[in-house]
């Protein structure tokens, strides 16, 4: 395990943060940030227009929850907690799209942490006995299984089909409905809908809603500010206890996901940096969050909804493998070294030059 304590790191008092000279610290940002603000995300600021050209092949897909126009490119980078650089408007709030799923598996590690959840390994069935999981098939699903992506769930939910979403292109609509479902955590497949289905699946288990416990446990004492929302979709409304609720989206493939500003963003990234300890304060067990952070059985490259760069197909080259990092659609990504007590938060970066920015920063 890592001994981050060794060394002081630097936690910012709410709506502050102290800044130093990166060369204090031997780095240079400069050709990094150059290659960000030279290479914007390049599809519409209008990300209602950039959303459905994505998923323009996905049958049914609609926008369900709410987008914004986003903005320029940003990012912050922080050295042992202090702001060593930033770019863009770093307060300015916009969509993240998948960076969300990050956000909504640490629900996942809270609930485990209050043993709301007794195991991970335990099927959801025993816990969300609607019949969202019934049959043969769903109920073998665990939600570690739902935190990898590999659960294989099969079902509709807030109208949208498991199989409708990033559908094989080289079949049609009737080989998606009949395809062969493979056993619970023998498959990866990136889905929106079975993402919401674990979001779902806590609001149940917390019986409150989703950003509630988050701001209660994690964003009120990150002092992060409070202009973070998180959303669902117009449909995505539940009874639980006789109060209507709204279960979130995992990101913002059909609109909704966390809408949050880069400074927040970056607040999220250092207490993951530090063990889940924030100034003293424990807020997710330091083995929960090793345990979110180890490769899956079907993908090298993801543990609970956090991606890895461990040795795999999405590696990046000649950078440590320990690295862990949050990305969502339009080039958001929450980059944390542990080892060097970086965290990087870049925005509506072109994701095909993501490698080749944090190499600029390492080299």
């Amino acid at each position: 395990m890592l001994n981050i304590s060794a060394q002081h790191i630097y936690f910012p008092e709410a709506g502050t943060w102290e800044e130093k000279d990166p060369k204090s610290f031997n780095l240079d940002f400069s050709e990094a940030i150059q290659l960000a603000e030279a290479n914007e995300y390049s599809e519409s600021k209008d990300l209602r227009q950039a959303i459905l050209k994505g998923f323009q092949h996905e049958p049914y897909h609609e926008i369900l929850g709410p987008t914004k126009r986003r903005g320029g490119p940003a990012g912050i980078i922080l050295k042992n907690g202090y702001l060593v650089a930033k770019w863009g408007d770093t307060k300015r709030v916009d969509m993240t799209f998948s960076v969300t799923k990050s956000f909504l598996s640490t629900t996942a590690l809270l609930a485990l942490d209050q043993n709301l959840i007794t195991n991970v390994k335990d099927p959801v069935i025993n816990y969300v006995w609607d019949n969202t999981f019934e049959g043969e098939h769903n109920s073998k699903i665990t939600w570690k299984h739902l935190l990898e992506q590999n659960s294989d769930w099969s079902g509709e939910l807030w109208g949208s089909y498991d199989w409708a979403d990033r559908p094989s292109q080289d079949t049609g609509i009737d080989d998606w409905r009949n395809r062969k479902l493979n056993e619970p955590g023998t498959h990866f497949k990136y889905n929106d809908v079975r993402v919401n289905v674990l979001a779902y699946s806590l609001l149940n288990v917390f019986r409150k809603p989703l950003p509630k416990v988050l701001k209660e446990k994690i964003m009120d004492p990150i002092n992060a500010s409070s202009s973070w929302r998180w959303f669902g979709y117009e449909n995505s409304w539940t009874t639980i206890d006789g109060y209507k609720m709204q279960s979130v989206s995992g990101g913002g493939h059909s609109g909704g996901g966390m809408f949050i500003n880069t400074e927040d963003m970056a607040r999220f990234g250092l207490l993951f940096m530090n063990n889940g300890n924030w100034n003293g304060e424990q807020l997710i067990s330091e083995a929960l969050i090793q345990e979110a952070i180890q490769p899956s059985a079907t993908n090298p490259n993801y543990g609970y909804m956090w991606r890895l760069n461990a040795d795999g197909p999405r590696q990046w080259k000649n950078i440590d493998k320990n690295i862990f990092y949050a990305a969502g659609f339009g080039g958001n990504f929450i980059i944390v070294d542990r080892k060097e007590n970086l965290v990087i938060v870049t925005r509506w970066l072109e994701p095909s030059k993501i490698e080749e920015f944090v190499q600029k920063i390492y080299n």
